[in-house]
């Protein structure tokens, strides 16, 4: 008889155990749709097309909007996928800053950002990344395999433009942490500078604080679900989140770069800015921009923001 009862406890445990596994693997799976699939994003607030006079970048989004783009495409470092990207040229310049969008933004909301540059004096290449706007792929990658897709854009660069080209790579968001893990790429040395704006310190740091914030999920269950997750990237996009660092990326990186983040970024939090700075082996410079939240800071502050750029990239680029 107790045979037969411990028997049945542990076909009891057996069966909770596997359910638990089932509903958690079920919930990763949903998790991942959510965060790494493309389409309409219910967390993403959607920002209108109209462009308004009231806006603080009202004549670089105009200036944009009317200027004519070339269209280059390029296929994927994997191989995979048509790239899709904007080329603005500026006159004869040889410096040239690419340009990488946001988590689920085109090459389209960069506008102002091109614009900036161009002032400066730059061409500007403006990829779509993968899975995202024109370009085609199955999943978004959080810039780890972006990363080589900038190498190889860099590369069709300079072989179209010549190799007298003098490289800035700018990032917002999750642009800009795909340019912090291409920073510890071994890349052409026209590539002269890095700039990052409020970029993560990882694809697993961010989806982390994304289901805290977002879902308000306490860390249990939030652990074991973010490395479902992970494991299903893995088998999906081909990497465990963990492993998508931009400080390891840094930690190669002897390249100058400017660090910008917005004091009260509640999307990327502010404070993954201090670790991506330390990690970074050459010469840079650090702005918190005071008041701003996520991928702000240039509309909070157009003047300070124009200048600090200009500033940086005067020091190393001729």
């Amino acid at each position: 008889m107790k045979k037969l009862k411990h028997k049945k406890l542990w076909v009891s445990l057996i069966v909770i155990i596997l359910l638990v596994c089932l509903l958690f693997t079920g919930a990763g799976y949903y998790f991942f749709t959510v965060a790494c699939v493309p389409g309409e994003k219910s967390f993403l607030s959607s920002s209108s097309k109209v462009i308004k006079k009231s806006d603080p970048l009202y004549r670089e989004k105009i200036w944009f909007k009317k200027t004519a783009k070339e269209k280059w495409y390029m296929t994927s470092a994997d191989g995979k996928y048509k790239l899709d990207a904007n080329y603005i040229p500026h006159k004869n310049s040889s410096k040239t800053a690419i340009v990488l969008p946001g988590y689920m933004d085109t090459k389209e909301d960069m506008g102002e950002y091109d614009a900036l540059f161009h002032e400066l004096g730059y061409n500007t290449l403006t990829p779509d990344p993968r899975a995202q706007g024109k370009s085609e792929g199955n999943y978004i990658g959080y810039g780890w395999p972006e990363k080589d897709d900038v190498k190889k854009w860099i590369n069709y660069l300079l072989q179209k433009t010549g190799k007298q080209q003098q490289i800035v790579v700018y990032g917002l968001s999750m642009g800009a942490a795909t340019a912090m893990m291409t920073s510890g790429l071994k890349l052409p040395q026209q590539v002269k500078v890095f700039i990052e704006d409020c970029g993560y310190t990882s694809v697993k740091d961010e989806i982390e604080h994304e289901a805290g914030v977002l879902y308000n999920m306490p860390a249990f269950p939030r652990f074991p679900l973010v490395e479902i997750l992970s494991g299903i990237n893995r088998l999906k996009v081909g990497y465990f989140m963990g492993n998508a660092s931009s400080v390891n990326q840094l930690h190669k990186n002897h390249r100058p770069m400017l660090f910008i983040h917005g004091s009260r970024d509640n999307f990327v939090p502010t404070r993954m800015v201090y670790p991506n700075y330390k990690a970074t082996k050459g010469p840079k410079e650090i702005w918190v921009a005071l008041k701003a939240k996520h991928a702000k800071s240039f509309s909070k502050h157009p003047k300070e923001y124009k200048k600090r750029v200009a500033t940086f990239l005067a020091k190393y680029i001729k």
